[in-house]
């Protein structure tokens, strides 16, 4: 695969349940999830040691960015790690809640809307060359983001009409235009933002807001994976004549509407297609374009189980309950209303909805099916586990993380975002880490060496 630089941001539903009549302000509760993290202190916008950024997004929610990821098994990886790092801060928080004299559950969802209708997202970032033209990858791009959610959407519960109907995507009933620089007023298929976080004459990033957090960790492999497939591609010249949709953002409703996968929406030269049908043209074009260059294992990997998922998404979607999150979530919900003989708009139904995405290991639905061995895992949890204090080996966020790591055993103040790093009050010179693929500098090891020999004064 090429290589490139990957990133997933999440931003997190929090819900504080007292046992009585005290209601405590979500930001109080945001305060303490904050505290659990990062200790001594609140801020809204913090570094750990592991890369990643974790801080507070409009509306109140925690929001996990992971470090910069080469490869797509540690990009699964350390999101994966941003859920065990946000479910390890609740016993502290709901610990300090007793302290004040509150009782109560907080919870913490990895979803995308919440019951007053609101929605808050999940952010793909993918690094691509100046030198590419970025108009004409997008234009490319957003049929494939339109049709993709048929194998990467979470499952949403939705009323209509007054009647409860499933659709595949928890964003798609949100987006409102192909593309914009906006995240939160005009939410588009494509962010056109132009905010790289590397060198600008070398590089921009390519930002997807259109889909949804996943809890299965294939799911998320095939997001992230099929995307860079189709990106390569794109930028080496294949691209795909005459798919470009008549009305991007009403199909993208009108798909996720329909779980049959029948629905065929129009494109500018008249045809209609379902979504299978625009994907496997997409596919074809990859299967060209792959047949042109050496292929690595992990794209071979992702290509075939590309293939394999379109063939029975085909078949019957319900073969897929093990990988895609959208299917796994239906198919508990149906075994549900069968066994106690209730339909879609039962409340229990409308809280599954929730408890899937809840990312509390004891409770959530979806580790429940973990536990039973009902969906399929990507990587270990031992892997997990370290992705929660080491950052990646082979990008910038390991001079980041080791960076943090240092300043916080000295117990010194410091400044860090996702370009510079800076130790306050010793050596004031703002070091810039404009390369991501870079995982060493000397100027940083320089500091930390000539920190290390310095007895501070406090």
């Amino acid at each position: 695969m090429k290589q490139r630089i990957f990133g997933l941001e999440n931003e997190y539903g929090l819900i504080f349940s007292p046992n009585g009549k005290v209601y405590l302000p979500v930001e109080k509760v945001l305060g303490y999830i904050f505290e659990g993290l990062i200790p001594n202190s609140w801020p809204s916008n913090a570094f750990l040691i592991n890369g990643a950024r974790f801080y507070q997004d409009t509306g109140c929610h925690p929001e996990y960015s992971t470090p910069e990821c080469d490869n797509i098994l540690d990009l699964v990886t350390h999101d994966k790690a941003g859920e065990r790092l946000v479910e390890g801060c609740l016993p502290l928080a709901e610990e300090r809640l007793k302290e004040e004299g509150l009782n109560g559950e907080i919870y913490i969802f990895k979803n995308n809307t919440d019951s007053m209708g609101n929605t808050y997202g999940c952010h793909e970032n993918y690094l691509m060359k100046r030198d590419v033209d970025f108009w004409k990858v997008t234009e490319q791009l957003i049929p494939f983001f339109v049709t993709r959610q048929i194998y990467t959407g979470a499952g949403k519960l939705l009323k209509l009409s007054g009647k409860t109907h499933y659709f595949m995507s928890q964003r798609a009933q949100h987006i409102h235009e192909k593309t914009s620089s906006s995240t939160t007023s005009s939410r588009s298929i494509i962010n056109t933002r132009d905010e790289p976080h590397a060198d600008a004459e070398k590089y921009r990033r390519l930002h997807i807001i259109v889909g949804d957090s996943n809890m299965s960790e294939f799911t998320t492999l095939m997001k992230v994976g099929v995307t860079a497939v189709v990106l390569s591609m794109i930028e080496e010249g294949y691209t795909v004549p005459n798919i470009e949709l008549e009305d991007p953002v009403k199909a993208i409703r009108e798909i996720s509407r329909d779980t049959t996968l029948k629905r065929r929406v129009k494109l500018e030269d008249g045809r209609e297609l379902t979504a299978i049908e625009i994907q496997r043209v997409y596919l074809e074009k990859v299967y060209e374009y792959l047949a042109s260059t050496t292929v690595d294992s992990i794209t071979e990997d992702i290509v075939g189980k590309w293939e394999n998922i379109l063939n029975k998404l085909e078949e019957d979607p319900m073969q897929l309950s093990r990988q895609i999150d959208w299917v796994t979530k239906k198919d508990l919900m149906i075994s549900y209303m069968e066994k106690k003989d209730c339909g879609w708009d039962d409340p229990r139904i409308l809280l599954m909805d929730l408890q899937y995405h809840d990312v509390s290991r004891s409770r959530g639905l979806y580790y429940v099916l973990e536990k039973m061995d009902m969906v399929e895992k990507v990587v270990e949890e031992e892997d997990i586990q370290m992705a929660m204090n080491e950052p990646p080996q082979t990008t910038r966020a390991k001079i980041r993380g080791d960076f943090i790591r240092f300043a916080r055993e000295k117990n010194r103040s410091y400044t860090v975002d996702w370009t510079y790093l800076k130790l306050n009050g010793y050596w004031e010179e703002t070091i810039l880490c404009m390369d991501p693929f870079s995982s060493s500098d000397r100027r940083v090891e320089e500091l930390i060496a000539a920190a290390a020999g310095h007895r501070f004064s406090r």
